[in-house]
């Protein structure tokens, strides 16, 4: 009875602080960092599962986390390159999710977006999700289904965007433009308006932000897309001179052919989920000599 009472608690324990059972280095990271809320000592505790090939999946994974929290992103980085090798091919895509995640926090933009290149080429290839139109994901605790389309609409949002912190906006635009074809949203409607207005196509830009502000787009109801778009039409008001010229880094930029052999596949309808191959990509030829894909 006394047994039995002790491993009610001992459970209750684990759900509580959601912390594994058991006595491997691996429970005792996660221990050390939720219960103990010491995150070095987790560090520590996370290399020797690793090390010991106890849980290698959740332990890199669970460490590059914390030591992104400990602004030791750089660390973390290398870490998972030097270790994905150990994990099993099922975690690779959440560990390439983790590496855009911290390229994208520490300014490594350029890598970025070769990794999320390379997520595209996954799903165009057809293997993405394991082959199948959805998978589960999880957030705040709960699961959710997310398909192949919500996915591909989402990389490319991020390829926009890191486009922009590099002031390539060209590019930016007709990254986002296709993401706006298969699963538009204001957030992303916003940020096609930016980059409109930075190649100084301000009437472009001000139909755009009218759009958004008269509920064309989902999430176009959120506060902060409204205010978003405001302050963009607040700034497109008072910077209607057009420049002298195009900036240099719009011009003359390399192709990658693999890339661009992608990308000239057309999106202007999202197909269903026929075959392996999915069509998602748009026919943009006349943009082979300004970007840099």
């Amino acid at each position: 009875m006394e047994t039995s009472c002790r491993k009610k608690e001992e459970d209750g324990f684990h759900v509580l602080h959601k912390v594994p059972s058991g006595d491997g280095p691996y429970v005792k990271a996660k221990h050390t960092q939720l219960v103990e809320k010491d995150p070095e000592g987790a560090i520590v505790w996370f290399w020797k599962a690793i090390n010991g090939g106890d849980r290698v999946d959740s332990a890199l994974k669970d460490m590059a986390v914390v030591m992104k929290q400990l602004d030791r992103t750089e660390e973390a980085i290398e870490a998972i390159k030097s270790f994905r090798c150990l994990c099993s091919k099922y975690s690779q895509p959440s560990l390439d999710n983790l590496l855009i995640d911290l390229y994208k926090k520490c300014g490594r933009f350029d890598e970025e977006i070769g990794l999320l290149k390379q997520k595209l080429r996954v799903i165009y290839r057809g293997e993405a999700f394991n082959g199948k139109p959805t998978k589960t994901a999880r957030s705040h605790g709960k699961k959710f289904q997310v398909s192949v389309k919500q996915e591909t609409a989402k990389i490319l949002g991020n390829l926009g965007w890191a486009y922009m912190q590099k002031s390539n906006f060209m590019a930016a635009e007709v990254v986002y433009k296709k993401a706006q074809m298969i699963d538009p949203d204001a957030n992303k409607a916003c940020n096609l308006a930016l980059c409109l207005m930075k190649q100084a196509r301000y009437k472009e830009a001000q139909l755009n932000l009218f759009e958004i502000l008269s509920g064309r787009f989902p999430g176009a109801d959120d506060s902060k897309a409204c205010a978003r778009a405001q302050q963009l039409l607040t700034e497109l008001e008072t910077c209607r001179k057009p420049p002298s010229g195009l900036p240099e880094n719009l011009l003359g930029l390399e192709l990658d052919d693999d890339f661009v052999t992608g990308l000239e596949r057309l999106i202007n309808v999202w197909a269903p989920y026929k075959s392996k191959r999915l069509p998602i990509f748009e026919e943009i030829d006349q943009f082979r000599d300004q970007l840099a894909f």
